[in-house]
């Protein structure tokens, strides 16, 4: 791979982390009585419960639903993250990407 290659897929991996970044993920929990917004930088832009599904006695149930949402939408994230670096080099490993 010659220097213009290498420079050739590092703009194309920074715009496909650029597009990954402002991308929105969505994990849920409960069958959607929980459901956390994630950007691709893991910042939860939005946090939503069905009101219907829990009363004040399910606090407990609903902190452990909140949870399981949040870490649902970070590995979709995460996962999408493989998926771009895996896209972007062929599978190979490059050091100090990710």
């Amino acid at each position: 791979m010659n220097m213009r290659e290498i420079q050739k897929m590092q703009q194309k991996l920074m715009k496909m982390q650029e597009d990954l970044e402002s991308s929105l993920f969505t994990g849920t929990a409960g069958g959607g009585a929980v459901t956390i917004t994630m950007t691709g930088k893991y910042e939860i832009t939005e946090v939503k419960v069905d009101p219907e599904a829990f009363s004040a006695d399910d606090i407990e149930e609903l902190e452990v639903m909140v949870k399981a949402a949040a870490k649902d939408a970070h590995d979709r994230v995460t996962d999408a993250q493989q998926k771009l670096v895996n896209s972007a080099t062929g599978g190979m490993k490059i050091p100090g990407l990710f």
